[in-house]
Formats: structure tokens, C-alpha cells, sequence
């Protein structure tokens, strides 16, 4: 760690991953030290965390005291100290830093693979307490199965239930089992003919010789009989719910069996789910308000992904215009916002995920969010949305409102052409729609590939007609075709969008400088609405044609009528 480094810890403030001990009013103990390095070591992001002793909490340098003889502090004693006091052993790397004639001792903490506790016996996790800040908190039994669920290293629904018997589970799940992969025709069918504990067994949701011995968490979730759940799984819960503004239309609780929960919540759904129709040359196309597929998969990914060691029930929320569905525990480890498109699949429990796979009611490919995104855009609605989803829970937002029609009939088009638009064509379209332009950066993030293949995509778009390029290079940006608006039903947007000719830009900045006498870069990006670059290029070709003059230097140059 360099001095630099430091102060820009310090410059951002405490957070998950960064701790402030400061030395001023009390010195910090060896235990308190060995604590705070197991609180960080014990959080739920996956970079280093950094222990800053020397550092007030609002940031101040005072400095660390000397902790070994002669006045000073010796990193590796202090490292092979922390490894002493940690289970398992902990090593991180501590650097004594000079800051503002002080000494900080900066303890950079690695992330374990496993819950750390002191030798003590202490665990302790790095969270957000009541008053959002970040603080050391007790770390229990529960949270630590959690922990390990979202890093793929254990699976809780494989966990067995020591109270729970064959007895508890109820015989009539076991045919709504079989029927569900009768009905959806994409289960596992040689689950058909096979007896209740032969199907237990092939699932996983027990251990068996000949009889059943044990009975695990999964078996407890799929089969169980309502009062066994309630009594060895009290943290299962699914909310129904209908809010129209503040009034409480629907509230319903179920502690049911997860395939019972499922079929429950699909038939309201069907039920409150309106439709329009549009007709395409003979072909008459349905429009649900919410495309059932979505829904499902929505809501089976909160039931499969749910954090079971969690209180809080999964919601269901049906709004005026919009259905929440939000579940108990976050993303698990490697899954954030920019990556949910593109990483492989984590299951926090694998066994139940299997398990619905087999029952048809999840695609076996496991790309739910795809179906999720895909069958929003192509019923003419925006992309969901996972933005008010952080570590203890998970919301996925479907926008309802009214549908763009018009975006529904062209993709049926291209598709009886035999051009069937793909996820990611999808996203681009919609977002062109939306925001009327895109660059390649941006198309980049929005489908969470690299720039590359972002472009390629785009390419595609413009050789089917659909999108048109406009500027060069790192200039370039992207737009609606004049046909697709036309086919959109806005002819007039591809004009707006589309801006002027570039005799056109000359001439208005031509008549801007005559105007005020002078204008800068942004002055023209703005006027003539281009990026920066082709702001400059538009300028120097102004200046190498002789007809304006630059003045000034770097960014504060200005460009006015050559005298």
C-alpha cells in the first residue's frame, strides 16, 4: 500500500469493504484488532476489504500506536498474530504507510471461502446496521448456511430435516408432481411411473435403503404437508397481493407445498391478466398485459433462489401498472446487475432448481431471466428491471401499462419473413425506441457483451433494414431506420432523430459565429446536436476550408470568422 493508495480509502469513506480504527481517545487491543479483521473477512462481497488502524470514523489521520518494542510496529509479527488468532487461519497482508507525518497501519483483508471466527469462537459479519452505516454484527448459525448457499458451497435444500419423517409428507403432492410434467410436456416423463419414494429418491428429497431414513429440506418444500411446514420450515412463505394505490385489494398468505404455491398463483394471474389483439395480414396476435411466461419464470426463480434460512415471505405484487416479485436473499456470489444476462447459472439451491426442471416448470436450459427479458420486449413492453435488488433481497419489476402495438406487429413481420430477432436485437430495438439513439459503448452495456459483438449486433439490425448508422469511428452513433418508423408509425421521429445534413451544420454555425461573433465545441455539438468529436472534425474542416479562425488552446479554444 502507497500513501496514495491510502488517501483515497480514506477520500471514500467507510463502506462494506473498508474500516476506520482510530487510536485517539483508546487503543485499539490486539482482540478488537482481530475482530474487526474476522468482521471483514466474515462480508458478502468478494474483493479485498481493508483494515485503515490510525484512521478516525470521520476520517482523520491520528495515527496508529507503536505495537511492538522499540516504537514501532512490525508487519509480519503482526501478521503471524492475526493468522494465530483466526480460524480457519486467516493471512492478510499489513503495510505500515506514512501519512501526514503519522504511521497508518493498513491490514488488507482476503476474502475466505469459508465463515472466520476468532480463536475465541467469535463470528462476526461486516453489514449495514440501523443507521445504514456500516458496522461489525453477531454472525449466527443460520447466516453462516446462507453464506455458504451463496457461494455455491452448500446446498441447503440437500440439507436433512432431523425431525422430519415420511409421515409428513403428503401423498397428494406426489401426483401434483406427476401432473405438472403431464401437463407442461417438458418435465422428465420416466418420473411418471415410478412410486412415491422411488420419485422422493430420484429427486433427491430424501435418503432412502428400501425405506425412507431421512427426509431433506427439499423434500419438505415439494411434498410436505402444511402444518410440517409450518413447523420445520418456518421461513417459508408466499404473499398474493393486489394494491391499487394505497388500498389493499388482495392479501393472501400461503405456507403450501412450492408446485401448490405455483399452480395458486398462476391461476389468479390468468385470471386478472387482460389481453388485446392486433391482426397481422390473417394472423390474429394476442397481447397479454403481462406475458404469462415471464411471470412464471419470474416467480419460480424467487421460490428456486429464495435464501430459505431467511425470515420473509416471497411477494407478489400486482399494481396499477406493474407486478413486483421479490424474494428473501440477494444475488448469490458472482451474480450483479451488469452480469445478468451473460453469467452461467447459481442456483443458491441446486437441488430444488433440479427439481422444478424435472416438474416442466423451468426451462432445463436454465436461462430464465433470458425468457424473463425476451418475452417482455416481445409483447411491446419494457425490459424488466433488478435495480432495487441489494444483498438481502431480490426485486424483479415487470412494467405493465399499454403495449406498443405497433413494436408488436413489426416483430411479427420480421419473423413470417423469417427473420426472428434474438435477445439481444431485442434490447437494442427497445432502447433505440426509447431513448432514440444509441453509441456502440452504450449498446455494449445494455446487452452486457463485449463492444465486439455489440456492434456485429448492431450491424446485423442495419443490414435487416431496421437501424441506421450515423458519424464515424468512436463518433458513431445509432438510430431507428426511416422505414421502421415508418412501420412504428412515426415517420416524422426519423427526421427529428435523423438532425441535419452536414452542408446543413455548416451553415448553422456559420450563422451562430455571425450571430455572437464567436463558438466553442460544445457551443456546436450542441447546436448542431453531435458528440464532441464530431464537433472538433466539423470545426477543423470549417478552419482548414478557410472560412472560420481558431483561437486559444486545448479547451479553452473558440472559433470565430477568419478576419
Amino acid at each position: 500500500m502507497t500513501p496514495e493508495d491510502v488517501k483515497q480509502l480514506i477520500q471514500a469513506g467507510e463502506s462494506l469493504d473498508v474500516e476506520f480504527k482510530g487510536e485517539e481517545r483508546k487503543p485499539l487491543s490486539d482482540d478488537d484488532l482481530v475482530e474487526s479483521v474476522v468482521c471483514l473477512a466474515n462480508r458478502t462481497s468478494q474483493g479485498p476489504a481493508w483494515l485503515l488502524v490510525g484512521v478516525e470514523d470521520d476520517g482523520r489521520v491520528t495515527g496508529a500506536r507503536p505495537r511492538h518494542e522499540a516504537g514501532r510496529t512490525d508487519a509480519p509479527r503482526l501478521t503471524a498474530l492475526i493468522a494465530n488468532r483466526t480460524r480457519p487461519s486467516l493471512t492478510p497482508r499489513v503495510s505500515i504507510v506514512p501519512l501526514e507525518g503519522k504511521e497508518v497501519i493498513a491490514i488488507e483483508v482476503p476474502p475466505m471461502p469459508a465463515p472466520t471466527a476468532t480463536t475465541g469462537g467469535k463470528y462476526l459479519r461486516r453489514a449495514l446496521g440501523s443507521d445504514g452505516k456500516p458496522c461489525c454484527l453477531p454472525m449466527f448459525f443460520h447466516e453462516m448456511h446462507s453464506r455458504q448457499a451463496d457461494r455455491g458451497a452448500e446446498d441447503y435444500s440437500a440439507l436433512v430435516l432431523p425431525n422430519a419423517t415420511w409421515a409428513d409428507l403428503d401423498p397428494l403432492e406426489f401426483e401434483r408432481f406427476r401432473r405438472s410434467i403431464r401437463e407442461r410436456r417438458s418435465g422428465d416423463s420416466l418420473l411418471l411411473e415410478l412410486s412415491d419414494l422411488e420419485l422422493a429418491k430420484a429427486l433427491g428429497a430424501v435418503e432412502a435403503n428400501g425405506q425412507a431414513q431421512h427426509v431433506r429440506v427439499l423434500g419438505i418444500l415439494l411434498f410436505g404437508k402444511e402444518e410440517a411446514l409450518r413447523r420445520l420450515l418456518p421461513t417459508h412463505e408466499v404473499a398474493f397481493q393486489v394494491l391499487a394505490g394505497q388500498k389493499v385489494e388482495v392479501n393472501d398468505f400461503f405456507r403450501w407445498p412450492l408446485l401448490r404455491v405455483m399452480e395458486e398463483c398462476e391461476s389468479r394471474f390468468a385470471a386478472r391478466n387482460r389481453e388485446q389483439e392486433i391482426m397481422v395480414g390473417m394472423l390474429r396476435i394476442g397481447v397479454p398485459e403481462y406475458p404469462p411466461a415471464a411471470f412464471r419464470e419470474a416467480l419460480a426463480n424467487a421460490l428456486i433462489h429464495r435464501d430459505y434460512t431467511r425470515l420473509g415471505a416471497v411477494h407478489v405484487q400486482w399494481h396499477v401498472d406493474r407486478i413486483e416479485i421479490s424474494n428473501p436473499g440477494g444475488f448469490p456470489e458472482g451474480v450483479r446487475l451488469d452480469n445478468l444476462l451473460v453469467t452461467s447459472p447459481r442456483p443458491r439451491n441446486p437441488l430444488l432448481a433440479d427439481a422444478f426442471k424435472r416438474a416442466g416448470i423451468v426451462e432445463r436450459t436454465a436461462r430464465g431471466i433470458d425468457t424473463i427479458f425476451y418475452e417482455q420486449l416481445r409483447n411491446g413492453r419494457p425490459a424488466p428491471s433488478y435495480a432495487r435488488s441489494n444483498e438481502t433481497g431480490v426485486v424483479v419489476v415487470l412494467p405493465g401499462g399499454e403495449a406498443n402495438l405497433q413494436f408488436v406487429r413489426l416483430l411479427v413481420e420480421e419473423a413470417r419473413a423469417g427473420r426472428d430477432l434474438h435477445l439481444d436485437e431485442l434490447l437494442i430495438l427497445n432502447a433505440l425506441w426509447q431513448d432514440r439513439q444509441l453509441t456502440t459503448d452504450e449498446a455494449a452495456r445494455l446487452t452486457q457483451k463485449p463492444e465486439a459483438e455489440a456492434r456485429a449486433t448492431l450491424n446485423r439490425l442495419v443490414e435487416m433494414g431496421l437501424v441506421e448508422p450515423r458519424g464515424e469511428r468512436k463518433g458513431r452513433s445509432w438510430h431507428l431506420s426511416a422505414t421502421t418508423y415508418r412501420r412504428l408509425g412515426q415517420p416524422a421521429a426519423y427526421v427529428r432523430q435523423h438532425g441535419f445534413e452536414p452542408m446543413q451544420q455548416e451553415q448553422m454555425v456559420l450563422q451562430y459565429v455571425e450571430k455572437h461573433g464567436r463558438i466553442t465545441r460544445h457551443e456546436a455539438a450542441e447546436l448542431c446536436r453531435l458528440s464532441p468529436d464530431q464537433a472538433y472534425r466539423l470545426l477543423t474542416r470549417l478552419t482548414e476550408e478557410a472560412k472560420l479562425t481558431r483561437r486559444g488552446t486545448k479547451k479553452g479554444a473558440w472559433y470565430e470568422h477568419r478576419a
